[in-house]
């Protein structure tokens, strides 16, 4: 009887322990669940991305390394490629550009260019951003590369070097339904950042809502309107930009740049499965981004003391800030008090070279080290020699 009691308590017990293991792996996993997942805003695009456009640092990502069909978006690195060839003085704004036959002949959104008609690069430009024109993307690649291909080479090699290791692309205005064309919601965050940070005079174009241009071609002249293809410049408060795209390949994609108080966002949403719902992510993302974010940016440092230099032709050696300090803050909280520390040798020894390191600023918030940046030499110090020597010693007597 005894052996019977023993028996039926081993068989409750053992239930029991496989209920608590049971819960106990139930607790871990719903933990582990709430630890993995992304806090922010939801979104029903699969894929999104917020960017401090300043520091380059992520608020936030969903499937940020997702390679996905960018459509027109792709031509933010046409722009950017446009935009690199102004600045080093390789063409102009007002140089004419003429179209060819296969600019003509894409698809899509377009601006309706004829074969053999002439516009000017600041107007095919306005055509890029405002109305997403393929044939206007064409004709620029056209114009700067000789041919589409080779513009679309150069692309890939600057998306390289900016480090966008999910990106290829096959043509120049995102058209294509090929699979070899993909980059991701990363990489889109990567280049628009370079576009409007390096070439900040883009957001006057892609903040225009309608322009006019002109058709003059051999049926005549005729005035063509073009229309922002993103409605957020227009409802969103501080939204300057940047470039919407669409196919059934694609989905609904869309960068878009918002400013306020000196804080600069990038958003950006790839595969939303409409045109609105693209813009509601979008706004959604950067409402998040400046609800949380603040930034903080050294903009008036005061002066360094310069550093004693042995055996130079001067006694000391002037230093500057390499750089802007910027911190960005993303839990809500704004830095208000920061205090610095300025490490650099006592002395140094000659020579000196312009631009060299001198030290760095640590910046600091209570006990919390926000970073640092570097003190360089803003001039150079050569070695004294002993003509130098000679020529003090008898000006001490003769000057």
């Amino acid at each position: 009887m005894r052996n019977n009691k023993i028996l039926r308590k081993k068989y409750l017990f053992l239930p029991l322990c496989f209920f608590f293991l049971l819960l106990h792996i139930c607790m871990i996993s719903v933990y582990a669940g709430q630890e993995n997942s992304t806090s922010g805003p939801e979104l029903s695009a699969p894929s999104a991305v917020l960017m401090e456009a300043e520091t380059g640092q992520f608020v936030y990502a969903k499937d940020k390394d997702t390679r996905r069909s960018p459509a027109s978006v792709t031509k933010i690195m046409t722009l950017i490629l446009i935009f690199d060839h102004l600045h080093a003085g390789d063409i102009s704004l007002t140089d004419p550009v003429t179209t060819s036959a296969h600019a003509k002949s894409m698809g899509g959104s377009q601006v309706f260019l004829e074969e053999g008609e002439i516009q000017t690069v600041e107007t095919l430009i306005k055509c890029i951003v405002i109305a997403s024109g393929n044939d206007a993307s064409v004709a620029m690649a056209e114009f700067i590369s000789g041919s589409e291909q080779e513009f679309v080479a150069q692309m890939n090699l600057r998306a390289d070097r900016l480090g966008m290791k999910n990106t290829h692309f096959i043509d120049c205005c995102g058209l294509t339904d090929s699979d070899e064309h993909y980059t991701t919601a990363n990489d889109i965050a990567i280049m628009s950042r370079e576009l409007i940070v390096k070439y900040p005079e883009i957001l006057d174009y892609s903040s225009i809502w309608m322009e006019t241009i002109i058709h003059e071609t051999s049926q005549g002249i005729k005035e063509f309107g073009l229309t922002n293809t993103n409605r957020l410049i227009r409802t969103y408060p501080g939204c300057r930009g940047l470039k919407t795209g669409s196919t059934s390949k694609a989905g609904f994609c869309l960068s878009a740049t918002a400013e306020r108080n000196s804080l600069k966002l990038i958003s950006v949403v790839m595969a939303a499965p409409d045109y609105k719902a693209r813009l509601k992510d979008a706004a959604a993302l950067l409402d998040y981004g400046f609800s949380r974010c603040s930034i903080y940016e050294d903009n008036t440092p005061e002066s360094l003391p310069a550093i004693p230099v042995k055996r130079g032709l001067h006694r000391s050696a002037a230093v500057q800030y390499g750089k802007t300090f910027r911190y960005l803050s993303t839990d809500g909280t704004k830095i208000t008090t920061v205090n610095k520390k300025y490490i650099h040798p006592a002395s140094v020894n000659a020579p000196v070279k312009k631009g060299e390191n001198a030290g760095e600023i640590i910046y600091f918030s209570g006990q919390k080290e926000l970073g640092r940046i570097p003190v360089i030499y803003s001039e150079s110090i050569r070695i004294r020699k002993y003509t130098d020597c000679l020529k003090d010693t008898l000006c001490t007597f003769w000057c």
